[in-house]
């Protein structure tokens, strides 16, 4: 009899053990584009697709106002010369920050990936974002096994990248996240120690710097053999694996946000080559089935995109006509600002339209770097990241 006791024991610690539903832990990291600077204003933008329309659905509740998600939580650090952390139940508001603590009107990658991962799975999901603006992976980011920042000459006659600063934002990052994990409960309060955590996925969405640094990654002669940003693919392995040990995951689902600024026809081969040098890693035998480059190109709003072109057309003017340009209508130098401004403003009108005025405001709100602040492609890329993670999770088991 207590032979059978002892074995209904085991067998309930088998089961109960099988059913444990440990919080899920998601890393997002990144530079600008991670922190999101599309304006909560810009939502109703993606209604007007009916392609996107039931997103924004899932993006409000009921009353009408931007969705608090009830079981997703997020702890966000960022800052300038200040870091800080925000944190709270899942919502609108953890895009950039002017402080860090404070809600910012903006939202990135987080809202819609957050939402995904709550509606997915049933247990709580914690999502611990650490991003910064104008950061490089090849300094600021740079992971600890690619050994100390090798300065250049430009770096060392303008006494920047010093070696003590390089791997900074990576070191905050794990500093972070570890911190974060040895209390859970204060930023999710559902969190029960009993069912424990799993650190569950990572979305890395960086790159510009890397991609206009001619420094570094200098350019290279016409017909000349490889990627000029080669040294970006080891830098991105290298902190896949050192992402993971430092958090004591092997395998960690990892998904790259390949840097899709400018949409299909970006302008510019390095724009292009730098894509192709992000999304490498994913290629190699070592992370096949667990690491993911998710491209965002086709999420840049193409429509939005073409009038920023016009909108770029217009302030070339505004330049050239301010600087005497040869070309242009005060080659001569004898416009006043009256009339300088008066020209502007017709040549806009005759350039773009009134409509396309209206849909610029209506969905855009900050440069074309950051993706024209648009809340639909930043919406469509957390989705597109989620997906991404949820699939490699499945692939796992």
């Amino acid at each position: 009899m207590k032979l059978t006791a002892t074995f209904l024991i085991t067998a309930f610690l088998a089961a109960a053990s099988i059913e444990a539903k440990p919080m899920k832990v998601f890393i997002l990291a990144g530079q600008s584009n991670m922190e999101g600077h599309a304006e909560i204003e810009t939502f109703d933008y993606i209604g007007d697709d009916p392609a996107t329309a039931p997103l924004l659905k899932q993006m409000r509740g009921a009353d009408g106002k931007p969705r608090v998600c009830e079981h997703a939580y997020i702890s966000y650090l960022t800052g300038g010369d200040t870091n800080g952390e925000g944190f709270g139940k899942l919502t609108t508001g953890y895009g950039a920050r002017d402080n860090p603590s404070e809600d910012g009107g903006k939202i990135g990658p987080e809202f819609t990936f957050g939402i995904a991962m709550d509606a997915a799975l049933e247990e709580p999901v914690l999502l611990i974002k650490t991003a910064w603006g104008g950061k490089s992976l090849f300094h600021d980011f740079r992971p600890p096994s690619a050994g100390a920042y090798p300065r250049t000459k430009k770096d060392i006659q303008q006494d920047r990248y010093h070696e003590a600063a390089s791997g900074q934002y990576y070191r905050l990052m794990i500093e972070h996240v570890k911190k974060v994990l040895a209390d859970p409960k204060r930023v999710c309060p559902e969190y029960d120690p009993q069912q424990g955590f799993e650190v569950a996925g990572f979305v890395w969405l960086q790159g510009f710097n890397d991609m206009v640094d001619t420094n570094f990654y200098p350019k290279q002669p016409k017909g000349a053999a490889g990627n000029r940003f080669a040294l970006y693919s080891e830098y991105m392995s290298a902190l896949i694996r050192d992402v993971r040990k430092d958090l004591g995951v092997p395998k960690l689902p990892f998904v790259i946000g390949v840097m899709g600024v400018g949409g299909k026809d970006p302008g510019s081969e390095d724009n292009l080559a730098f894509r192709e040098a992000m999304a490498a890693p994913a290629s190699l035998a070592e992370f096949k089935g667990n690491v993911l480059a998710v491209r965002t190109a086709p999420f840049w709003d193409e429509k939005l995109g073409a009038i920023q072109d016009k909108k770029d057309k217009v302030r070339q003017m505004a330049f050239e006509l301010k600087n005497k340009g040869k070309r242009s209508a005060n080659a001569d130098g004898k416009m006043t600002e009256a009339q300088q401004k008066a020209y502007l403003k017709d040549y806009e009108a005759k350039l773009i339209s009134a409509d396309e005025a209206a849909m610029q405001k209506r969905g855009a709100s900050n440069a074309g770097y950051h993706y024209l602040g648009c809340a639909k492609t930043f919406a469509l890329m957390g989705e597109a990241f989620a997906e991404a993670s949820l699939r490699m999770r499945a692939a796992q088991k």
